[in-house]
């Protein structure tokens, strides 16, 4: 019989943290939390001390009562839950249901899971943390008072199913704000001349920059007139070449947010996605022999701090894989943001001689490319500078300066192994532009000059990797919450995703100005952070949990009381489609649902008719003739199908470019490939067998491709 009972909160981190600890553990899971707040009522009293009703979430009866029984016939239990505060409150509601001693030293906390890092762990367990509990305890609090006591307001005033979040409703704010912004903008006119140089070393492009020293612009086109009217006849001549050495520095290792976002822009991950993911890696994988191993330190983190042995690792391994010139003098250390918690490290691999080709066989794709990310990020974080050689060139041609910038990358350094993407993909100016050689005072051939009309454009829309840098930039929410804050603001409706980027509804709109007009403070985004900071104040035991919560609720009901005397009904009309309900005969309106817009007829509920969102593609169904529509998955996947469905169910999961193959007249669609994308037919399997067949000659589907 095992002597000591270990609580996790997963089978899959049961499994690898059990191969660690040998027989005298047993260790079990309590999948996730195991008591809540009640979802039929407040679950709050609010009059005394805001005492929290909890009660055992509906399914883990039989989860509990394995974990009772576990735990009388053992010596000791451990409760090693995650090392964050929503990991102290399963382990607290643990200790209160299985009546552990408060004051016994039964938690057990681990940022990876390897076999050093637990048995280190459970070599010196502390008691359970009441101000990691505490702050949890209040975040919740104040979720469940928003959304319990402000929705059902929504409810009645505007729709029937909304909701309101503390959170939620701040990051739908940003998203109507920067929306309204858009609109609002006014494009402002303005010209670039460019002026391509041939010379006997090569072309290259300069700019118009200003006249002398100073730098100007050409609002229009008679300023672009009156500048190629000065140049005509004059001599272009370089007048000055600086050279410079340049050194680009690794960004630092992930945090939950750098990850969230370089996962959006690399891998198309939403944030949810790679959560989930995350999670697989940090808990454990079978990788072979080994058997089950943590791959990655606990994700939910703010931190870019390394610890010094993981340095000294991935020293070695640079060393041994790239040599000395990509090892930095002294390991790089990296500065926390502002307000940032240092509890846990950064993301990063549990060891980096585990490359990701190794673990290949062993991790789906997800997993992989994941982990892949996580590894070249870290590894080049504690790699040498990029060296980069520019040139900027002056040229001058009657006081009219032009400017030509160029680089050439000298030494790869960090560079070698990883680059970080960007929002809007754009490389730095000049980069990888190499000029050709340049003396001050040559003279150049007359060069052709090349006008081009612009206008300014308006913010874009954000991302789901822009939206998250803003909130984490703002103080809005914490890594762990930017996940379902996100997802919660789409399946209500008040957002859609439209070419994965955000747009407000009307639903949206309205509710965000009814928040704003009524309840100033819950809308705002610097009460909203300096929320999160107290939260974090309870955490470290500075702040008392209570008159935290006491402060919010009195402001928060007052606004509560004004609205509920003094708002009307908030009518939100409904987007009519050209869709005629073919049961009724009435115009079919755009509802949201769960997994995105659909069509349902206004006479609910007399007439019940629904029907999918399509979007025709301008190519016909190879099967049957009919057009092929774009349509949307429960998982938010976009496919492509048969208008015909279901009398026809031929699927396409890549988009249609809307020309078809010339072998077969099947789709031609784009696919991704390493490189970035390729065009292929869609009947994959009779031009592989046709490939077989004619493996000497090139056919037209391949033609295309290329």
């Amino acid at each position: 019989m095992a002597n000591y009972l270990v609580i996790v909160e997963s089978p899959a981190k049961a499994k690898t943290i059990g191969k660690y600890l040998g027989k005298n553990y047993t260790v079990k899971a309590s999948l996730g939390h195991v008591r809540d707040l009640p979802k039929s009522q407040l679950g709050v009293d609010v009059e005394h001390g805001f005492e929290p009703k909890y009660i055992t979430i509906r399914g883990k009866g039989d989860v509990i009562k394995q974990l009772r029984e576990a735990s009388k016939k053992a010596k000791r239990v451990f409760l090693a839950a995650d090392p964050d505060r929503e990991g102290e409150a399963i382990a607290w509601h643990l200790a209160t249901l299985l009546d552990l001693n408060m004051d016994e030293e039964c938690r057990v906390v681990f940022h990876e899971i390897t076999q050093e890092a637990v048995r280190e762990a459970f070599s010196r367990p502390r008691k359970l943390d009441l101000n990691l509990v505490h702050a949890q305890q209040a975040r919740r609090i104040l979720d469940r008072l928003v959304g319990y006591r402000l929705s059902p307001l929504l409810w009645r005033k505007v729709r029937k199913g909304l909701s309101a979040g503390r959170v939620q409703s701040v990051a739908v704010r940003l998203i109507v704000d920067r929306e309204r912004e858009i609109r609002a903008f006014v494009p402002q006119e303005y010209w670039t001349v460019d002026a391509v140089f041939h010379t006997p070393n090569g072309s290259f492009t300069a700019r118009f920059h200003g006249f002398g020293e100073e730098k100007a612009d050409l609002p229009d086109e008679q300023a672009v007139r009156d500048l190629l009217a000065r140049v005509a006849d004059q001599t272009f001549q370089v007048v000055k070449v600086k050279r410079s050495e340049r050194r680009r520095n690794p960004s630092p290792p992930f945090t939950t947010s750098s990850l969230q976002q370089e996962a959006a822009r690399k891998l198309g991950f939403r944030a949810y996605r790679t959560m989930a993911v995350a999670q697989q890696l940090y808990e454990g994988l079978d990788v072979g022999e080994s058997g089950p191993v943590g791959l990655i330190t606990y994700m939910r983190t703010d931190s870019t701090r390394v610890a010094e042995s993981a340095q000294a690792e991935a020293r070695r391994f640079i060393l041994e894989r790239f040599g000395e010139a990509y090892a930095p003098e002294r390991p790089r250390q990296y500065q926390a943001r502002g307000g940032a918690q240092d509890a846990h490290e950064a993301i990063r691999p549990t060891s980096v001689t585990r490359d990701p080709e190794s673990l290949r066989p062993f991790l789906n794709r997800d997993q992989y490319r994941l982990y892949k990310l996580i590894w070249e990020r870290f590894v080049a974080s504690q790699m040498s500078a990029a060296v980069l050689d520019t040139t900027s060139v002056d040229i001058d041609a009657g006081g009219a300066r032009f400017r030509a910038h160029g680089s050439v990358l000298k030494f790869p350094g960090f560079m070698k192994v990883y680059t970080e993407g960007s929002d809007d993909g754009n490389a730095d100016e000049g980069e990888g532009k190499l000029l050709p050689p340049l003396a001050e005072g040559e003279i150049l051939p007359h060069p052709e000059l090349k006008p081009e009309q612009h206008f300014t454009q308006p913010p874009p829309r954000y991302t789901e990797s822009s939206l998250v840098k803003a909130m984490e930039e703002l103080g809005i929410g914490r890594p762990s919450t930017y996940a379902p804050t996100i997802d919660t603001i789409l399946k209500r409706g008040y957002v859609v995703l439209d070419q994965k980027r955000f747009v407000p509804t009307e639903l949206g709109e309205v509710v965000v100005d009814l928040l704003v007009q009524y309840f100033q403070k819950l809308i705002d985004v610097e009460f909203t952070a300096r929320l999160e900071s107290e939260l974090d104040q309870i955490e470290e035991g500075h702040q008392d949990w209570v008159q935290l919560l006491q402060s919010f609720y009195e402001s928060f009901e007052a606004d509560l009381e004004v609205a509920e005397r003094t708002l009307g009904h908030v009518h939100v009309a409904e987007e009519e489609s050209d869709e005629v309900c073919d049961k009724c005969g009435r115009r079919m309106v755009y509802k949201q649902g769960r997994y995105g817009k659909f069509l349902a007829c206004p006479g609910f509920p007399e007439c019940r008719n629904t029907k999918p969102v399509t979007k025709p593609v301008g190519v016909d169904c190879p099967r049957c003739g009919s057009p092929l529509v774009e349509r949307q998955g429960k998982r938010r996947r976009t496919f492509y199908g048969c208008s015909n469905y279901p009398a026809c169910d031929y699927v396409l999961w890549n988009k249609p470019t809307g020309d078809v193959c010339p072998v077969c007249r099947h789709p031609l669609v784009e696919k991704a490939t390493k490189s970035g994308r390729t065009v292929v037919c869609s009947n994959e399997a009779a031009h592989a067998a046709q490939a077989g067949a004619e493996a000497e000659t090139v056919s037209p589907v391949e033609e295309v491709s290329r």
